[in-house]
């Protein structure tokens, strides 16, 4: 009774600690899922033109950054760089360590949704006279979108569980307070178990709309 009695008296001061660093985990999930899209989006659509040397590069940047753990991304962005005389904080180096990965993720992920529409709505937009530009804004995108839309939930859901690698550059998010506590008050399990379920509640929604996504999909096909 009295450890319980102990651990409910200090639920409420790691709750705190735990949600400030729950924020800091947002903003890496948000910085780095932003950073990937647009990585990933402005890629798929250089691929479209069939360019062979674009497309080789396109295709070394995905399998470098597909085959290199997030970890050693980040510890290239917070250590490497200082061999060239740049030093990031802990924050933008994850985001941007995060983001690279993922930016190889998502170039594949919209480069598949964009070869599963018929080549036959490009040529019928050719044959109105649309130009190629045209033709990806107004019918090639909004099409593979919609289609991207439930794997980039996927991907957004593992993001949320690899910013935890952030803490091995002392970005201070959920994982990193969570070490912090337990080395000052030794409530190890009980601070994990707050962990888990702050993780819970930042993915189970993100799950819950992608099942919701898949089902409709299903349901239209």
């Amino acid at each position: 009774m009295d450890s319980l009695a102990y651990i409910g008296s200090r639920a409420p001061v790691y709750l705190e600690v735990l949600l400030q660093g729950a924020g800091v985990t947002v903003m890496i999930t948000a910085g780095s899922f932003l950073m990937a899209v647009f990585i990933g989006l402005t890629l798929a659509i250089l691929k479209t033109y069939r360019l062979s040397i674009v497309n080789a590069l396109i295709n070394v940047y995905v399998e470098l950054f597909r085959g290199i753990p997030a970890l050693t991304l980040l510890f290239i962005c917070y250590f490497g760089l200082t061999y060239v005389g740049t030093r990031l904080n802990p924050l933008p180096a994850a985001i941007i360590g995060l983001g690279l990965s993922g930016g190889a993720y998502c170039t594949e992920i919209f480069r598949s949704g964009i070869s599963a529409l018929h080549h036959g709505q490009r040529e019928a937009a050719a044959a109105v006279g649309m130009k190629p530009f045209m033709t990806m804004r107004y019918i090639i995108l909004p099409q593979a979108l919609r289609i991207t839309l439930p794997p980039l939930g996927n991907y957004a859901v593992g993001l949320i569980k690899d910013t935890a690698v952030a803490s091995a550059v002392a970005a201070p998010e959920i994982l990193f307070r969570a070490r912090n506590l337990t080395t000052e008050t030794f409530d190890t399990a009980f601070i994990y178990l707050l962990v888990a379920c702050l993780y819970f509640c930042m993915t189970f929604p993100i799950a819950r709309w992608v099942d919701h996504l898949e089902k409709k999909k299903a349901s239209q096909s």
